[in-house]
């Protein structure tokens, strides 16, 4: 077997949708930190869209807080350029 390098140039990126839904249900950065028992640098990281790798379990906190699913916080963008 040869092998291979594979480059993907198009293939989109993840878009957090929590500030939406949260200024959506009147929700405060800090309401939802301490909600969630984390610190609000973690909540503003996912509020601003910067979070560079997403962690399961602050996931479900913030699904479990907020009474939403991932899809409903976190969408796929297909990237066509």
């Amino acid at each position: 077997m040869q092998n291979q390098v594979i480059s993907i140039n198009n293939y989109g990126y993840i878009r957090l949708n929590l500030k939406d839904y949260m200024d959506k249900n009147n929700i405060t950065r800090n309401a939802l930190a301490r909600a969630i028992n984390t610190r609000f640098e973690v909540v503003d990281k996912w509020y601003k869209g910067h979070v560079e790798k997403i962690d399961a379990d602050v996931l479900a906190r913030i699904c479990y807080a907020l009474g939403c699913n991932p899809a409903d916080i976190i969408e796929y963008v297909y990237d066509e350029s």
